[in-house]
C-alpha cells in the first residue's frame, strides 16, 4: 500500500493524523477554558465524557492516532537522515525565520518532549478519572468524576505547572512547524497560499497554546474559580462551607 511504503503517503498519514490530533486540541482547549468560569460546568463534561462506551471508544481513536503520527515520526526521520543528514528538515520558505525554521529542525526533539510530556498528563487526568471510573474497586481522591478537583491537585504543585509549561511551549513549537507543513503535504497551497497557511497556523496553534497556559498559570497562581462559590480561596471546595 502507497501509504504504508512510499516516503508521500507516509508524509499524508502524518498529515492527516496531525490535523486530527490538533483538532482534538482545539475541542480540549475549549473544555479546559469552561474551567476557568464554572467548576460545575466543567464536571458535568467530565461526566458527559466519563467511562461510557462513545467515551471508551473515542479514546482508543485518540490513542490510535497518536501512535500512528510518532511512528510515522520515527520512521520519517530515519528516512530523512540516511537521505540528508543533517539538513533532513530543511525548508525553503518560512514566516518566522526563527522560531519555524528552528521547530523544522527539532521536530524529533519537540516531538520525545511532547511524549514524556502526554506520558505525565495521562497520568495525572486520564488515569484518574476514566481508568479509575473503568475500574472503581480502586480508591481515589479527588473523586474520578471531580475533574476540576484534578485541575486544583495537579497545579498546586510548583514542579507540576513549570512541566506543564515547557510541554505546552514544546507543543507549540511543533505545530507551529507541523500546521502549515500538513496542508503543504496535502497540497492545499500554491504561490499565494503558502504564506497565508503559515501565517494562520501561526495564529491559530498560538492562540490554541494561549488557551492551555492560561488554564495552567490561572490555577498555579489561585484565579481560577472554585467549587464551592469562593468561600475556599479559589481552590476546590473543601466541605467546610
Amino acid at each position: 500500500m502507497w501509504l504504508l511504503k512510499s516516503s508521500i503517503g507516509r508524509k499524508v498519514v502524518m498529515s492527516v493524523t496531525g490535523l486530527a490530533l490538533i483538532l482534538f486540541l482545539t475541542f480540549h482547549c475549549c473544555m479546559n477554558i469552561v474551567a476557568l468560569f464554572s467548576g460545575e460546568a466543567y464536571n458535568t463534561i467530565c461526566e458527559l465524557l466519563g467511562a461510557n462506551w462513545y467515551a471508551v471508544v473515542a479514546t482508543m481513536g485518540l490513542a490510535l492516532l497518536a501512535v500512528i503520527h510518532i511512528v510515522f515520526a520515527f520512521i520519517l526521520t530515519a528516512q530523512n537522515r540516511r537521505a540528508r543528514g543533517d539538513n533532513r528538515y530543511e525548508v525553503s520558505t518560512t514566516v518566522n525565520a526563527g522560531k519555524v525554521e528552528w521547530a523544522s529542525k527539532n521536530m524529533l526533539v519537540l516531538g520525545i518532549i511532547i511524549l514524556l510530556g502526554l506520558i505525565l498528563h495521562l497520568f495525572n487526568f486520564w488515569y484518574n478519572m476514566m481508568f479509575a471510573e473503568l475500574f472503581p474497586s480502586i480508591h481515589y481522591d479527588p473523586a474520578p468524576a471531580d475533574g476540576f478537583g484534578k485541575i486544583v491537585n495537579t497545579f498546586s504543585n510548583p514542579i507540576f505547572v513549570v512541566l506543564y509549561v515547557i510541554w505546552i511551549v514544546a507543543i507549540w513549537l511543533h505545530l507551529s512547524h507541523g500546521f502549515w507543513s500538513a496542508i503543504h503535504t496535502l497540497g492545499w497551497n500554491g504561490k499565494i497560499w503558502q504564506k497565508r497557511w503559515q501565517c494562520i497556523g501561526l495564529i491559530y496553534v498560538t492562540l490554541l497554546m494561549l488557551g492551555f497556559l492560561v488554564v495552567v498559570l490561572a490555577f498555579a497562581f489561585g484565579i481560577a474559580p472554585s467549587l464551592c462559590g469562593g468561600c475556599c480561596g479559589g481552590a476546590a471546595c473543601c466541605g467546610g462551607c
